[in-house]
């Protein structure tokens, strides 16, 4: 039983490697910078191919948390309902292009851990890409993305005892992560994209990590960071005004669905 638990986290371990490699390829791979806005076209090669990895590793980890004891079929179920509820709550129009994608995942991976919370970012991804027509290059560099929001979920400290202090802290924690997913979503194309009248605001090849960075940040700044504040804002709201009633029924779930398997004697 603890050897698959291994195996369980190994397999999610192994798919945060693969979708970081996804992310930082092109700035080692490419040796000459684009001619201009090659965005929309950014990963048309290799994307179906990470794309259908992620989904093979996901319905892997799936089949090793039922083997682990970890999830039955009640926590498969679960997991469903609120991939697609995550996957409809995308799909609603927010001011500044805010979504509630992350609320869920983050909440989720708080209480049922790092694996379930990757499992239902990325997933909630795919079936929102799937019913909205949303798929193209981009879409599993935003699976990868939102499962590593997620994941990152269940760092933050539990506190049952103290509710609203957990829900102050996951709301800070989600507004972090919300930052963080947009600062790691512009990477899957700004390798692909120059323009000469901005030459500052775009990598080159032959950059150092120095570079890298000192380029990157005000390209971010200028171009992100109003968007982003938006969706981390949001989603932090979210979990102050809502965050106590769905952990609530997240941990009530959890306590009707846990069960041990001990041998005959």
């Amino acid at each position: 039983m603890q050897v698959t638990k291994v195996f369980v986290l190994a397999i999610v371990l192994v798919a945060s490697a693969i979708g970081a490699v996804a992310f930082v390829a092109p700035f080692f791979s490419l040796e000459t910078a684009p001619p201009g806005d090659g965005g929309a076209l950014s990963h048309a090669a290799d994307a179906p191919f990470f794309l259908i990895l992620l989904i093979v590793i996901c319905l892997g980890a799936v089949l090793l948390n039922l083997s682990a004891g970890q999830m039955n079929t009640r926590t498969v179920a679960v997991l469903g309902i609120l991939t697609a509820f995550n996957a409809v709550l995308r799909a609603l129009p927010g001011p500044g292009g805010f979504n509630a994608i992350f609320f869920l995942p983050i909440l989720a991976g708080h209480v049922y851990g790092a694996t379930f919370g990757f499992l239902l970012g990325s997933l909630s991804l795919l079936v929102s890409a799937l019913l909205g027509g949303g798929v193209g290059p981009w879409l599993p560099f935003q699976m990868f993305a939102t499962g590593w929001v997620g994941m990152l979920g269940a760092l933050a400290p539990s506190w049952p005892r103290h509710p609203r202090r957990e829900v102050l802290l996951l709301a800070a924690w989600g507004l972090f992560l919300g930052l963080l997913f947009g600062a790691i979503m512009n990477l899957w194309f700004w390798p692909f994209v120059f323009r000469p009248d901005q030459a500052a605001l775009y990598w080159q090849p032959g950059l150092g990590l120095a570079g890298i960075l000192q380029r990157y940040l005000p390209f971010y700044l200028v171009t992100s960071l109003a968007w982003d504040l938006w969706r981390a804002g949001g989603n932090a709201l979210l979990i102050l005004f809502l965050g106590l009633p769905v952990l609530r029924l997240l941990r009530r779930f959890q306590l009707r669905f846990r069960f041990e398997i001990t041998p005959e004697e």
